[in-house]
């Protein structure tokens, strides 16, 4: 995989997860916390590129600590480079399996949605981030599976432990940029929108499901079975 469609396929996953159940559950908190300024296109605008940018730092940090800590260990560092084509078919393989849902997984997220409420006050940028860094944190099946199963080994592989990390980040936050933009220049748009992105997320984390145990299987059997 060239460097170009690694970072596409970093950006999807961020975008897929999203767009997911529970990361979902937490963008539509982010909007109603964004919204409250929706006279203000200048806020609801500066403060939906602010949870942008809060979470892509968290899944810097993150991927970062992730991927150098990985790598700096020789041992560690000499078995992935040997092998992480043999790794990443088989998680890949998982991560499609619970994608499309095959594998039960539980998609709330307790109390996370009144947390937006609690980042109320006058600096509404600085609360944005804040509120980006605390949602990317809030690991739930689905996103944990996309960001450790599948976007950690890929930039093990491109060994990219920065770009992939914050492209990724960005797909997270694109769905709430999407909505800033809608709630500054048209509020009715904004329920219109959700419903188009929830029919969009159930196709496309079908299909992306199919591709990664497709592509699972090919690497399986190429790189273990030969």
């Amino acid at each position: 995989m060239d460097a170009f469609a690694g970072a596409i396929t970093a950006l999807w996953l961020g975008v897929l997860t999203s767009l997911s159940p529970c990361p979902l559950t937490t963008n539509i908190a982010a909007v109603s916390f964004i919204g409250k300024r929706v006279g203000n296109i200048r806020s609801v605008l500066f403060s939906g590129i602010a949870y942008t940018f809060g979470r892509a730092a968290t899944y810097l940090v993150t991927g970062l600590i992730a991927v150098t800590g990985l790598l700096s260990i020789p041992g560690v560092s000499f078995f992935l480079q040997q092998n992480i084509n043999k790794i990443l078919g088989p998680l890949l393989f998982l991560t499609g399996i619970c994608m499309l849902g095959i594998i039960p997984i539980n998609f709330t997220w307790p109390g996370i949605e009144g947390k937006g409420e609690k980042f109320s006050g006058k600096n509404y940028v600085w609360s944005s981030i804040l509120l980006g860094i605390l949602f990317a944190l809030a690991f739930c099946p689905v996103s944990a599976a996309l960001f450790f199963g599948s976007l950690i080994p890929l930039a093990v592989k491109q060994n990219s432990p920065i770009a992939m990390p914050i492209l990724y980040g960005i797909g997270t936050g694109l769905p709430v940029l999407v909505f800033a933009l809608l709630l500054a220049f048209s509020a009715k748009s904004v329920g219109k929108a959700f419903n188009l992105l929830t029919n969009f997320e159930r196709w496309a984390r079908r299909i992306t499901g199919l591709v990664f145990i497709i592509i699972g299987i090919y690497l399986s059997l190429q790189h273990i079975f030969n």
